[in-house]
């Protein structure tokens, strides 16, 4: 199946992460991410600070917390999000990132270059790459 798809453990994640990535800073509004994650229709944000070093990621599902959270200002970003995150590198195989996508319940992953966030891999954009491929392997009958 991987030469069908055109030698995916070859391919690298810089070839199909998505580079305009949105991102907030850990003092950023908790209120504020979600109208960011609303307005660009994504399910998570990476949380990075000056330098775009990775800090941890905000997804729908930690201000879920919000529906039961009395207090009265709920605070930033960094009172939500989740510090321990998987990463890959811009150079790291497609499959690998594939394969945790496929074992873990986050449906993206960040993607870094010397440390710094660079772009964003979802299970979407896998899927995509997959449809591309076997699209472009198609024989005319």
């Amino acid at each position: 199946m991987e030469q069908a798809l055109g030698a995916p453990h070859m391919l690298k994640a810089k070839a199909i992460m998505t580079t305009d990535v949105v991102a907030v800073t850990k003092d950023t509004d908790i209120y504020e991410a979600i109208r960011t994650m609303i307005a660009h229709h994504v399910t998570g944000l990476p949380v990075i600070d000056r330098e775009r070093n990775l800090l941890g990621v905000v997804t729908e599902k930690d201000v879920l917390r919000l529906l039961y959270d009395i207090e009265d200002q709920p605070g930033e970003v960094q009172d939500y999000m989740t510090p321990a995150v998987v990463a890959f590198d811009q150079e790291d195989s497609i499959v690998d990132i594939a394969e945790s996508l496929g074992e873990n319940p986050f449906r993206r992953v960040p993607i870094l270059h010397d440390g710094k966030l660079a772009g964003v891999i979802s299970r979407k954009d896998i899927i995509r790459h997959m449809k591309e491929q076997q699209a472009g392997q198609k024989v005319p009958a």
